[in-house]
């Protein structure tokens, strides 16, 4: 019988190196590497459309939006990730050592796909919650036509799940 070894886990920076020369976007957590899936046409313009119009009212303020291509590292748990939609006011703030990675978003959305929406509303949305600037965390599903925001709560009822608007505890 072949004993097979396990797959040696990747550092932070081997993952950021792999990742600026790579093709397709990729999630990095606990030394592993995870591809990111695609969207669908209405999840891009679900995103582009939300973009534009925190653009239109934000502008001339301190926050500013910016799209899935902005990579996002929580500090707390380790994970580097691409939320959907972003929005950090001031100035960003920079994982050492790199100008792309950022740490300080004070939103950040999420388009619901099938494929995802487990992750985004439990594991992930666990992440997210261990970010000190996190304010809101969006989350906008296609199919019910539903906008779900958390401040702090999570209270889940019928096929669209919303988020009871709370101050964190």
């Amino acid at each position: 019988m072949a004993v097979t070894s396990p797959a040696a886990r990747l550092t932070e920076a081997e993952y950021l190196a792999l990742e600026r020369s790579a093709p397709f976007k990729s999630e990095f957590f606990d030394g592993e590497m995870f591809a990111m899936a695609g969207g669908s046409p209405m999840h891009s313009l679900m995103g582009a459309n939300l973009i534009g119009e925190l653009r239109s009212k934000l502008k001339g303020g301190p926050c500013r939006p910016f799209t899935s291509d902005l990579r996002i590292k929580i500090e707390a748990t380790g994970l580097f990730t691409y939320p959907d939609v972003s929005v950090i006011c001031g100035p960003l703030h920079f994982v050492e050592g790199t100008d792309d990675t950022v740490v300080n978003p004070t939103l950040i959305v999420e388009v619901l796909s099938d494929s995802t929406e487990a992750y985004d509303r439990g594991e992930k949305f666990q992440h997210y919650r261990q970010m000190p600037s996190l304010k809101e965390y969006l989350l906008l599903a296609s199919d019910c036509l539903a906008s779900n925001i958390s401040r702090g709560v999570l209270m889940m009822s019928g096929s669209c799940a919303r988020w009871k608007v709370a101050p964190p505890s």
